[in-house]
């Protein structure tokens, strides 16, 4: 992964993907990456790319989306990674 300081790491068995330590995106199968945007944004992200995106429930709290990577475009996909890595990585690196 071409972001700074992005790590590759494992997440109960499955791969993550870290920032300083921080997850931004998990893999939870084959066809679907875990992405942990803003809570705040996931609304419109999902009513714009419902096709591929839905909701990322941690227990009763949305932290994200899901995306189904077959349905997703590789450049929303991108946008999405890039959104979820800025959110977790030091402000110094993410300007």
């Amino acid at each position: 992964m071409a972001l700074p300081d992005a790590v590759e790491q494992d997440h109960f068995g499955n791969p993550s993907f870290r920032v300083r330590g921080r997850i931004f995106a998990t893999v939870p199968d084959g066809t679907h990456l875990n992405m942990m945007i803003d809570p705040f944004d996931v609304d419109a992200v999902v009513r714009a790319e419902s096709d591929s995106c839905a909701e990322l429930m941690w227990g009763k709290e949305v932290r994200g989306v899901r995306v189904s990577l077959p349905t997703a475009s590789p450049t929303m996909v991108e946008e999405l990674l890039r959104t979820a890595w800025r959110r977790r990585a030091p402000k110094r690196l993410s300007t």
